[in-house]
């Protein structure tokens, strides 16, 4: 049977636990604008009263108050996961663009100052000798319009390999904050079985661990994946990076400069296997732009610089200049090697060497006139170089237009898990008011049966006197 003192404990479970619900509504409050912060909500549960099955024990059937049986997150794994996935992807796609944005910056297309304006220069400077083949003055300016080509060729491969220099120094940046932070996870995942199976709250502790896991899904597209003891487990591709409490290391190997790639080329790696990481995100990108669109950029002008000094070799070695040299290349390779993008370089420099007649002791502009031609030449440099451009524009269209769709994807992941998990001023100032109320409530029950209790403990028996 409920002892008369009964209703005291109820009504004081009651204060405590509103007390307890309203400071899970302060909490929400103060974290509002907490990044990564998840909402919190504390759970009541109705405390039953005795159910032993005792001869002599009996119960009212009435509870015995109510009890926090526990404080949790608001947070649905389901989102998480889409938004890890949906963010690794977004980041991807602007590494790329910023890439792609960079290397169109370097050639600076179209322009005055341009490679194909260089082109278009130096094929009418060779018009004006075909025009003025005795004039000192056209070749020598022909030469400077030359080396200006030569110069820009250069230029152009400098800038690409500046950049992927960049990109391996952010690469093995990014690896080590990646290996930071997995650290950090696995550190986490010890701090919060620990803490659960002491019957700890560890909310705020797994909101850290949260943030840090999407940030490596920024950066490597990583996920995750819960352990029944709390702790998670963090992939990159198919490979584990952090198994509970253990972590796996990133490192950047191969080669420092993009002349090497060929040969050595650089990935990111594994280092107790070795193995290759499969990582998207940032990351991913950065890597890309290594192996992949940089070289490919960086070929395609090497290419061009070939055709130009190929075609404008065979032409000039074959003809007579003014002094009667002949045989002699018009463009040549700063290395003694292959002619490359990077290496290319005026190969005269006396305007009385320039080539302009097929036959020797003539002005006949033969040369000259067939220089000339090569500017729209269907096979020549400059229709190469100009169908290099177009298809570097349109990559970076279709990663600008791809990253655009991507973000709006985006959002609209990160808005379902804000309205799910993020804190509603509105609504946590409503519960606000219903604990404020329900504590007051408690209150007065309690006040009540004192004043009950007072009544039978001190004016019983008084009765008649």
């Amino acid at each position: 049977m409920a002892s008369s003192f009964g209703g005291i404990n109820t009504a004081l479970t009651s204060l405590y636990a509103q007390r307890r619900a309203l400071d899970v509504t302060g909490q929400n409050i103060a974290n509002a604008n907490t990044e990564g912060y998840t909402r919190q909500r504390a759970d009541m549960q109705s405390q039953v009263g005795s159910i032993s099955a005792a001869v002599y024990s009996k119960t009212d059937g009435l509870g015995t108050g109510v009890a926090i049986s526990d404080v949790h997150r608001l947070r649905d794994e389901y989102q998480e996961n889409q938004g890890r996935v949906e963010h690794g992807k977004s980041a991807y796609l602007t590494q790329a663009t910023s890439a792609y944005n960079a290397i169109e910056d370097s050639f600076a297309e179209p322009g005055d100052t341009a490679l194909a304006a260089q082109l278009h220069d130096m094929w009418g400077g060779w018009n004006d000798v075909s025009n003025n083949p005795q004039l000192a003055a056209t070749r020598s300016t022909l030469l400077q319009q030359a080396s200006t080509v030569a110069d820009g060729l250069n230029t152009a491969h400098a800038a690409l390999a500046s950049q992927w220099s960049q990109n391996n120094t952010t690469l093995s940046a990014y690896a080590n904050e990646v290996n930071t932070a997995a650290d950090s996870i696995a550190q986490l995942n010890g701090s919060i079985v620990k803490a659960k199976a002491s019957g700890v709250t560890v909310n705020e502790l797994e909101d850290r661990r949260d943030l840090q896991v999407m940030r490596l899904s920024e950066l490597t597209g990583a996920t995750a994946s819960p352990r029944a003891n709390g702790a998670i487990d963090v992939f990159v591709g198919n490979s584990t990076l952090v198994s509970e409490f253990n972590t796996r290391k990133m490192e950047v190997s191969g080669a420092d400069r993009l002349e090497d790639q060929g040969s050595d080329p650089t990935t990111l790696r594994w280092s107790d296997t070795k193995s290759t990481v499969q990582a998207g995100g940032t990351m991913g990108a950065v890597a890309d732009t290594m192996s992949t669109i940089i070289p490919a950029i960086s070929d395609a002008l090497d290419s061009v610089a070939k055709n130009l000094a190929d075609k404008v070799n065979t032409l000039h070695s074959s003809g007579f200049s003014k002094d009667g040299s002949t045989g002699l290349d018009f463009f040549t390779s700063s290395t003694g090697g292959d002619i490359t993008a990077g290496t290319i370089r005026l190969g005269i420099t006396d305007p009385d060497q320039v080539a302009v007649s097929a036959q020797a002791g003539t002005l006949d502009n033969t040369i000259a006139d067939q220089m000339t031609d090569l500017g729209e030449a269907a096979n020549g440099p400059d229709r190469e170089y100009q169908a290099m451009i177009g298809q570097l524009g349109v990559a970076s269209q279709a990663t600008i237009r791809r990253g655009e769709i991507q973000a709006t994807v985006t959002d609209q992941a990160d808005a379902a898990r804000e309205a799910y998990s993020g804190v509603n001023l509105d609504e946590e100032m409503t519960n606000l008011l219903t604990y404020q109320r329900g504590y007051e409530a408690a209150s007065r029950v309690l006040t009540t049966i004192d004043s009950m209790l007072d009544q039978l403990i001190n004016r019983t028996g008084l009765v008649g006197r």
